[in-house]
């Protein structure tokens, strides 16, 4: 065994950081918004849904980790060497959720800080959200990965302890359950969209696992990092956003869910919403509280979607066109590039924003499948290759993910009533 391979609690720690990004980018949209939704308009119903889809991703999230550690390469370039074609469509995906994606949790990060602030300052959500992202491009110019690395870290912390201790106290108060309140069910196709929509982005997008790639070669260049220290860090992020997931649909359940409050289904006036709610069925002291989980949660998504988008175009398009290496000037002019266009977003389509959000979440379901096939297929050879129950989990995975990819497809063109 060489220095390098020797695992122990430092090393662990030492290595901690791209699983961190990685829960950092993957607490936002599914969870503050979904899964916390799924809680109030269902109650407990879809928290079978978030289980599977956690379960069945992993194998594929791990694989970017796996392959990376393994090879000392990004999944950008195994990509590659399985054919172009598949880095064209990466490449392409990864622009367009890079700019709703930016555009999106900008603005639920600058609704959420609205409450926040004083009103007197009177900003609308459009100006805080220029603000977020403007803040966020400056800081990674700044700061770069280090900091980003140690920011995550005091972000991922803070929000675990906050939600958790807001989940003991709602359960322990009484909510008023509305006399006429009748249960929905989320078992037929009508709530389908919902369903597809929370899949895809539970825990995260899966182009997340080529980000995650990313930040593991940014974070070897000044750690050194074994193979089991590398998926320690990985598990401790992804298992940690699975269990998140829950809390927050605990959160949805436990206080809106049965109150005869309708839902707002567009994520800004959800955010309101749950605040307010939170407020009234907890008590006023907690609206700060909320707030403030809310307000980390969705900065710690902006900052991770504007660097982890941003190294998966340069590396991208550094390999497309055959350059040596990305340069952080590179780097610099797509985190330019994913603000600015998130802003103009913002700027020019607000009040569609929500719906493109939603589009975004869909379109990354129903494109799982081929990058989860496209992932196992780099770990079938090779010393650290997939077997056993792994192997196991990740063909049950992409059986159960590509049928309920096809079944949405069917339904929308109109083959199922």
């Amino acid at each position: 065994m060489t220095q390098q391979d020797v695992s122990s609690w430092k090393s662990k720690f030492a290595a901690m950081g791209p699983g961190i990004l990685m829960a950092s980018a993957a607490v936002g949209g599914s969870h503050i918004i979904a899964s916390t939704q799924s809680g109030a308009i269902y109650g407990w119903q879809l928290a079978i849904i978030i289980i599977l889809a956690n379960l069945f991703k992993y194998p594929f999230f791990r694989f970017g980790t796996q392959y990376t550690l393994a090879n000392n390469k990004t999944l950008i370039e195994g990509y590659k060497e399985k054919g172009g074609f598949y880095l064209w469509v990466f490449f392409l995906l990864n622009v367009f959720a890079t700019v709703i994606n930016t555009a999106g949790v900008g603005i639920v990060t600058a609704a959420i800080l609205s409450f926040i602030l004083p009103k007197s300052w009177g900003l609308t959500i459009s100006q805080l959200s220029i603000i977020v992202i403007a803040s966020t491009w400056g800081f990674l110019l700044l700061g770069k990965y280090r900091l980003l690395d140690k920011v995550s870290k005091l972000i991922m912390i803070a929000l675990t302890l906050a939600t958790v201790a807001a989940v003991i106290i709602a359960a322990f108060k009484t909510k008023i359950v509305a006399p006429d309140f009748v249960e929905a069910s989320p078992w037929n196709l009508g709530s389908l969209a919902f369903i597809v929509a929370l899949m895809g982005w539970m825990p995260a997008p899966i182009e997340i696992s080529a980000i995650n790639s990313m930040w593991v070669v940014a974070k070897k260049r000044f750690t050194k990092i074994s193979y089991r220290d590398g998926l320690f860090d990985f598990n401790v992020g992804y298992i940690g956003t699975a269990i998140l997931a829950l809390v927050f649909l605990a959160l949805g359940a436990l206080v809106q869910y049965g109150t005869g409050e309708q839902v707002e289904q567009a994520g800004v006036k959800y955010i309101a919403q749950l605040i307010k709610m939170y407020s009234f069925a907890i008590g006023e002291w907690s609206a700060m509280l909320i707030a403030f989980i809310a307000f980390m949660c969705m900065l710690g998504t902006t900052i991770t979607v504007i660097d982890g988008y941003s190294r998966a175009n340069s590396e991208a398009f550094r390999i497309l066109w055959n350059k040596t290496e990305s340069s952080q000037v590179q780097l610099n002019i797509w985190m330019t590039i994913a603000a600015v266009s998130g802003i103009i977003i913002i700027t020019m389509f607000m009040s569609d924003v929500a719906k493109m959000l939603r589009f975004a979440m869909i379109c990354s379901f129903v494109s799982t499948p081929i990058f989860a096939w496209l992932n196992l297929s780099l770990v079938l050879k090779g010393e650290h290759r997939v077997k056993g129950g792994l192997l196991w989990l990740s063909i049950i995975g992409l059986i159960y993910l590509t049928g309920f990819a096809l079944l949405f497809i069917v339904h929308q063109l109109g083959w199922l009533s």
